[in-house]
């Protein structure tokens, strides 16, 4: 129990770069950005450097080598352990079978749009829309990329997981766009809740 504890996001992705093959945290980093898995957690050298002394400490993994490139500082080789591919299958199962509660902002800022003028909203749903379709066509060029070099899809269905996502709140999006300007939607301006409360008092 106390190893699946230990298993941040970063540390799962550590574990998962050693279950291929040995490698020192730089190696590691350099990985994770290649592979645009800094789109899935959160990734930096010094963050990583540490996840992996905690894995080590929880003898998750272990040192097997270290090695100096001319002035730069030494660097450290780990290899996962047996408990480490334990722990990293127990907690691999426990993300695909069990929906996470997550606190993304963007529902947030749905719930309490109303609190913006009709105008202001479909503004900043615009610039939202841009913003997704641009990020749609990073990913589309990931997939066409992982093709032609003929990568098994087992290895990067994340990019087409992420694809079917943003498609969806595109759709949900610009339909919710459709209807505020329509009037489908009835959109209160703030000032009627400003009034709707004087009232009230």
């Amino acid at each position: 129990m106390a190893a699946e504890k230990q298993l941040t996001p970063l540390g799962v992705a550590a574990l998962g770069l050693l279950a291929e093959r040995p490698m020192h945290p730089y190696e590691m980093y350099q990985l994770l950005i290649q592979r645009h898995e800094d789109r899935l957690v959160k990734v930096k050298p010094g963050t990583l450097y540490h996840t992996v002394g905690r894995l080590a400490e929880a003898d998750l993994v272990k040192t097997v080598g270290t090695d100096r490139d001319g002035n730069r500082p030494e660097r450290t080789t780990y290899a996962i352990l047996p408990a480490g591919r334990d722990a990293l299958e127990r907690r691999l199962k426990e993300l695909l079978a069990r929906p996470a509660t997550e606190y993304p902002s963007f529902p947030q800022g749905i719930a309490e749009a109303h609190n913006l003028p009709s105008g202001v909203v479909l503004d900043l749903l615009g610039e939202r829309l841009g913003a997704l379709e641009a990020h749609l066509a990073e990913l589309e060029l990931d997939a066409h990329m992982a093709r032609a070099r003929d990568v098994e899809q087992r290895f990067w269905i994340e990019v087409l997981y992420q694809q079917a996502i943003i498609r969806a709140e595109l759709a949900w999006i610009r339909q919710l766009c459709s209807d505020i300007t329509s009037g489908a939607l009835p959109w209160q301006q703030p000032e009627f809740f400003d009034h709707l409360a004087r009232t009230k008092l």
